[in-house]
């Protein structure tokens, strides 16, 4: 069990963490240039959150589940976002 929660928490919560700083860069108003380094700083505390809290679940399967689910829903709110043109 830790070592499925220790990998959902390095990857899923790797590409929700992305997910999170690219929804927040695009929200936030002016260019995406002046969001970047802010970004990158809150980046990796994020992930380290995400992967923590990797090990809250009950089972390796729940957080691959959760962390997983939420990170395709961002990835996805994204990539909608970019195909409708609001965000470039």
């Amino acid at each position: 069990m830790m070592w499925s929660c220790a990998s959902a928490g390095l990857v899923a919560g790797f590409l929700l963490a992305a997910a999170v700083v690219g929804l927040v860069g695009w929200a936030l108003p002016g260019p995406w240039q002046a969001t970047l380094v802010p970004g990158l700083v809150m980046f990796f505390p994020l992930w380290i959150g995400f992967a923590g809290a990797a090990f809250a679940f009950s089972s390796g399967r729940r957080a691959w589940l959760w962390l997983g689910g939420a990170a395709l829903t961002g990835l996805g709110a994204l990539w909608v976002l970019q195909a409708s043109g609001w965000m470039q």
